[in-house]
């Protein structure tokens, strides 16, 4: 059993509808749908009842729903007094990234840390994971630090009263296809037919900065869904095999680009991202990780 289980099965028990929970948890429905059964199959009884429109509770469903309440708040509890008993954590900083920036951003950012912030040694401790869970992970205290994207029509709610922020860089998402020996793309967004198009999976958070571009778009450009997933790795390995056109950041693609094996199918369809560094503020009383206060303090003043 996983605990995000859990906190999908709260989050139907509250919506009564499985796609406004899947989209409240930031995953496909049909993804959403078999963590649910693997939930029930885990606990060895139906908790949905699927007879009936709306969607509504077993009895064991409403008994279930108290007790993983009860199971979240105390693994929370358990983690919060662990986290308090490990002398070594101040010599780890706990970072949770979203998984494209884990691969391109995040790397090359670290180094330059190490190398220029003379900070004690330590060692930095990431969580992948999407950019929902990553800003959940800090609220929750899983995390001293998360790095996210951040778009005005797609804002990452962090309450600036409670959390401080940096703007550590920016990020354009283009679409990419293919080169061909020439060095022009195999597919051009616009011209000819429609382009095979290799899209997000709809609750991926770089799959709506893909609807912002594309609902700014005039025309439309015409496409034609061939693949869906919510990597952003994932589609560029399905470009760089001649699949069909993705809308990828520039730093996923810098050596592709470079090396002539991708190129840009439409310099007009993009949109930019800026990304973002938060952490949670210390109340009054309760100091902050000295380590964690020492790398903000070298950002700060590094901007």
């Amino acid at each position: 059993m996983e605990a995000k289980w859990l906190e999908d099965f709260i989050a139907l028990a509250e919506t009564r509808s499985f796609s406004r929970a899947a989209e409240l948890r930031h995953i496909t429905q049909p993804a959403f749908s078999r963590r649910i059964q693997a939930l029930e199959a885990w606990v060895g009884t139906d908790l949905v009842d699927r007879a009936v429109y709306p969607t509504r509770l077993t009895p064991a469903g409403e008994t279930f729903r108290a007790e993983a309440i009860a199971m979240l708040a105390k693994l929370d509890e358990t983690r919060a007094m662990l986290r308090g008993m490990r002398p070594a954590s101040q010599a780890v900083i706990d970072f949770a990234v979203p998984h494209t920036l884990s691969l391109t951003f995040f790397p090359r950012w670290l180094s330059r840390i190490r190398a220029e912030a003379g900070l004690p040694d330590f060692t930095a401790r990431l969580m992948a994971l999407n950019v929902h869970d990553a800003a959940i992970s800090l609220v929750q205290g899983g995390s001293d630090l998360v790095m996210v994207y951040y778009h005005p029509r797609q804002p990452v709610q962090l309450d600036p009263r409670h959390y401080d922020m940096l703007v550590l860089g920016s990020e354009a998402v283009y679409p990419y296809a293919r080169s061909k020996p020439d060095g022009t793309p195999e597919y051009v967004l616009g011209e000819g037919g429609p382009a095979p198009y290799l899209a997000y999976a709809p609750n991926a958070y770089l799959g709506r900065i893909v609807d912002l571009i594309l609902a700014g778009a005039h025309p439309r450009p015409p496409l034609d869904e061939r693949y869906e997933t919510d990597m952003a790795e994932g589609l560029k390995a399905m470009a760089l095999e001649g699949h069909g056109v993705a809308f990828l950041p520039e730093s996923a693609v810098t050596r592709e680009v470079a090396s002539r094996r991708l190129a840009c199918a439409g310099e007009a369809y993009t949109e930019t991202m800026e990304i973002r560094l938060y952490r949670e503020r210390a109340p009054a009383g309760a100091p902050a990780k000295p380590l964690v206060d020492a790398l903000w303090g070298y950002l700060s003043g590094a901007r």
